[in-house]
């Protein structure tokens, strides 16, 4: 799960929710910085996943940039949940965000640095 320094990397299993047959297998980079996660949007359209609708996401340096996003089916460390996904472009980072570490039940270990099943969830 370890990527170079610094960095965790996780395998993931993402698939189109109406058409379970079409799926791939990706390495993204965990960013606990980011809210969603982001994939290229030729992979998303060679899935067949279909944009939702558009949202705005303000980028480092201020500015308000909109991508399409859509819902797909994730998978890893054996945990599976229906999450959002960000269209993104050629020249963006694919990144696994906490909105799908959340909705998978996992987390980065502070002191391993590797992803991790979570323990038990808050309940408030």
């Amino acid at each position: 799960m370890l990527g170079g320094v610094g960095h965790v990397v996780a395998k993931v299993r993402i698939r189109n929710p109406g058409d379970p047959s079409r799926f791939m297998e990706l390495e993204l980079l965990v960013d606990t910085g980011s809210t969603y996660t982001w994939i290229k949007r030729s992979r998303l359209e060679k899935l067949g996943v279909k944009p939702m609708t558009k949202w705005g996401f303000k980028a480092i340096e201020g500015r308000v940039i909109e991508h399409d996003i859509g819902e797909v089916v994730i998978k890893c460390l054996g945990e599976k949940a229906t999450t959002i996904v960000v269209f993104g472009e050629e020249d963006d980072h694919e990144v696994l965000g906490v909105y799908s570490l959340e909705g998978l039940r996992l987390e980065v270990d502070p002191v391993t640095r590797q992803l991790r099943k979570t323990e038990a969830l808050l309940a408030l």
